[in-house]
């Protein structure tokens, strides 16, 4: 048992801050990143915090008092006071160069919503202001973790968490490089979990076992190309993720006499499934499993603004519309400035029509109308994965995306 006091004093608008947990792809808050505090960001903070934001950019039932309750998370916390929730650095005294330091709110801590002087500011004391002193008591709890791993999380994890891992974009030939699977254990053609497995790489790039830890992969099948749909240019090709291999021995070769002449034969590695989402195949591909990383969502508008911003696809297999929650691809990417958490809003592209009701033959193209919300979780070179956060229809591939 163990309880925990924050002093208010030590941090008397840092702590007011709604910090967006940094999420790790192996689906664990355990070990969340504590970010250090410069005074240059402590007084910038303190300073936006005496600022706040209109009274009228509060939601119409934004609560004065609000208890952080576990399953809590920044977005819907955002949501319940703000009506642009991705303007919440405003409302908790942060700018933008915080963002790359989020901090965190924990379970049992109570939000207190300060209206003074016409301006709107979240707290963690009563009646809010800078003053010295006071301490924050959390809930005590019987817990593993360390306070950190208690942070409340920027989405619900489970809604990305196997993004992270499974889904990739690589460009033409990485796949068609990869080592493949070349033969399953007993003359199986259909592999999963617990299945022995037998791979080869490129003549000039066997596959090798490397110093370190076990040697891991994924396994991908053919890649499905990405086409901006403003532009037609490739983006990538998004490979299909269907499990995971371990590699237990090396390819390696053997040199045998035949007919009386010396022949030098390719011995597959030898691999052992560990995990299947499907039946895995020969001709399916290997890509090293790449080291976990910590990332962080913390939910902005992006800087810049976007410019023939388009949803690529809805990712899954046939899938036409996107749902609430729900991952598209989009066309913009680190090239275009894209980070994880930038939110843009979706559009729905007006459609062309023809007018006939004036008795002639006009074209008209009807308006574009706002449908929804997404976030990037995951960009890469030219193209990102976004979870789709808000919707009042249905979006779709070449949906338009712009700044919120």
């Amino acid at each position: 048992m163990k309880t925990t006091r924050l002093n208010a004093g030590l941090r008397p608008n840092i702590l007011a801050t709604l910090g967006a947990l940094a999420l790790l792809g192996s689906a664990t808050v355990a070990n969340a990143q504590n970010y250090p505090v410069t005074p240059a960001q402590r007084a910038t903070a303190q300073q936006t915090a005496q600022t706040g934001i209109p009274l009228s950019e509060l939601t119409p039932n934004a609560p004065d008092e609000y208890t952080v309750k576990s399953g809590d998370t920044l977005w819907a916390i955002s949501r319940l006071y703000l009506r642009s929730p991705w303007r919440w650095p405003e409302l908790w005294g942060m700018n933008l160069s915080d963002i790359a330091n989020p901090h965190r709110i924990y379970p049992g801590q109570v939000l207190f919503l300060d209206k003074t002087g016409g301006r709107a500011r979240l707290t963690l004391r009563r009646g809010g202001g800078s003053g010295e002193g006071g301490t924050i008591k959390l809930s005590p709890r019987t817990r593993q973790d360390t306070v950190t791993g208690l942070a409340l999380p920027t989405l619900n994890p489970a809604l990305i968490e196997p993004f992270l891992s499974e889904p990739i974009v690589v460009d033409e030939d990485t796949l068609k490089t990869a080592p493949r699977i070349v033969a399953g254990n007993d003359s199986r053609v259909l592999l999963s979990r617990g299945d022995r497995a037998y791979a080869r790489g490129e003549p000039n790039a066997p596959l090798l076992e490397k110093a370190g830890p076990i040697n891991q992969f994924r396994v991908f099948r053919t890649a499905t190309p990405l086409k901006d749909p403003a532009t037609s240019e490739i983006l990538g090709y998004e490979a299909q993720y269907v499990g995971k291999a371990q590699l237990q021995r090396s390819e390696s070769t053997q040199t045998m006499m035949e007919a009386g002449k010396e022949v030098t034969n390719v011995v597959p590695a030898t691999i052992d499934i560990v995990a299947a989402r499907e039946e895995i195949r020969a001709g399916d591909r290997l890509l090293p499993e790449p080291p976990r990383q910590l990332l962080s969502y913390t939910p902005r508008a992006p800087i810049d603004p976007i410019t023939d911003g388009r949803i690529v696809s809805v990712y899954g297999n046939a899938v036409q519309f996107a749902a609430q929650n729900q991952v598209v691809a989009i066309n913009k990417g680190i090239r275009d400035g894209i980070e994880s958490g930038h939110v843009m809003a979706i559009l729905k592209n007006g459609e062309t029509i023809i007018d006939r009701t004036g008795g002639g033959k006009d074209t008209l193209k009807l308006p574009n109308e706002r449908i929804g919300l997404l976030m990037v979780f995951r960009p890469f070179e030219k193209v990102s994965y976004a979870l789709v956060l808000e919707i009042n229809d249905t979006p779709k591939a070449g949906d338009l995306l712009v700044n919120p």
